[in-house]
């Protein structure tokens, strides 16, 4: 049997099928082969960016770094950091009074760089043939190319798995895929790291609010 890698866009499955739900401590080698049974998975390449508190979240970053230690502990699971772009933008309003102002100047803050890193390591390792299937977990259109080429031009097998549970679909992934899953609740509750862990650090513990 050949050799399976998986990348996954992280945001991508967060706001998919993770955010406000029980499932966010989610272990990526147990949910990847809960996906593909019959598959030898060599690597898991994980795609985000450090996150940081706001009035509005707080916390936010101390749990992801909770996360992050956590698939820390995973042998086949590295990490691959893209970053967060904040600027101000003018924004109409939605509902504007009467002689009042049209627009309002808002912070805008835009994830940076993952998707761009998935896609060159995706056909990084096709190229140097360091897996014989390629397993997406994304819902992202901006992919469609660099899965047209590792399949068509590499002649990788790819696979695409949706993490948006509520059935939006990317045509644009689909049509480049060997094989296209959707993920399913069951598979993420059966995936779920222990709550508390240890690692060369010692103890910690699932935020307490996932």
């Amino acid at each position: 049997m050949g050799k399976t890698n998986v990348y996954v866009d992280g945001f991508n499955l967060y706001y998919g099928c993770l955010r406000a739900t029980p499932y966010r401590w989610l272990d990526l080698e147990a949910f990847s082969s809960i996906l593909l049974p019959q598959d030898d998975i060599k690597r898991i390449r994980y795609f985000t960016a450090r996150v940081k508190a706001r009035p509005g979240s707080p916390g936010v970053d101390s749990r992801q770094l909770a996360y992050l230690r956590a698939i820390g502990t995973l042998p086949k699971v590295s990490v691959h950091f893209g970053h967060f772009l904040s600027h101000s933008v003018r924004m109409p309003v939605a509902a504007p009074q009467v002689n009042g102002p049209k627009t309002v100047e808002v912070i805008k803050t835009e994830e940076k760089g993952s998707d761009v890193n998935l896609a060159a390591y995706l056909l990084m390792d096709a190229f140097e043939k360091d897996c014989d299937t390629a397993v997406v977990i994304s819902n992202d259109g901006d992919l469609k190319e660099p899965l047209r080429m590792a399949r068509d031009l590499l002649r990788v097998k790819v696979g695409v798995v949706n993490p948006h549970i509520d059935g939006n679909r990317s045509k644009a992934l689909a049509q480049y895929a060997d094989f296209y899953k959707v993920v399913r609740k069951t598979a993420l509750a059966r995936a779920q790291f222990p709550p508390e862990m240890t690692d060369d650090r010692g103890i910690f513990h699932k935020p307490p609010s996932w």
